[in-house]
């Protein structure tokens, strides 16, 4: 892994900076999902309304633990099912930014499985924020080559890995969970 990478990734998200980086799925922008001002910045840059639904990335469920008021029974068996990326959208939400959480209280949260985001957010010590790397309305990008110059030249850094990479990635599956463990696909 490209320590150098995470360490300056992490210096910029420390100030409150936003960064473009290859996520567990397509290439996103991100930032401390604590930080207000920063959560601001990426709705400024991607030209979106706040309060519509930005999601984090964990490093493990015991971090989600920390931002949902309860995780439902059935979130690790959900988990363990499926094969690619899973972001879960949870009830209620804690401990996060208001700009962070939808109108409704819930937050969407997927566990990374892919070692660059998980050493990123570990290195940080808490969740980071991630949205595709497109103006809102406009096609999320699959490679790094697709990405906007507006996007590019909008955020503080950029992580200069797996820029090259040709491998179109695909974006998570996204399933909403109740408390009485009812489930909802949202995209497959």
């Amino acid at each position: 892994m490209n320590q150098q990478a995470i360490q300056e990734a992490v210096k910029v998200l420390k100030r409150g900076g936003t960064i473009l980086y290859p996520s567990d799925t397509i290439w996103g922008i991100g930032c401390d999902a604590l930080n207000k001002k920063a959560i601001t910045k990426i709705y400024t840059l991607k030209q979106r309304f706040e309060r519509k639904n930005l999601i984090i990335l964990a490093a493990s469920i015991e971090e989600v633990s920390r931002y949902v008021v309860k995780i439902p029974d059935v979130v690790p068996d959900l988990i363990a099912s499926v094969n690619r990326p899973l972001t879960i959208v949870y009830p209620e939400a804690k401990g996060l930014p208001d700009n962070l959480v939808a109108e409704d209280g819930t937050i969407g949260i997927r566990v990374v499985k892919n070692p660059f985001c998980e050493e990123l957010i570990t290195a940080l010590g808490r969740p980071i924020v991630s949205t595709s790397a497109n103006i809102s309305g406009m096609a999320a990008p699959l490679t790094y080559s697709m990405i906007n110059p507006y996007i590019v030249n909008g955020v503080d850094h950029i992580v200069h890995i797996r820029q090259e990479n040709v491998t179109e990635m695909k974006a998570s599956t996204i399933i909403k969970v109740e408390y009485n463990n009812q489930f909802t696909i949202i995209r497959e």
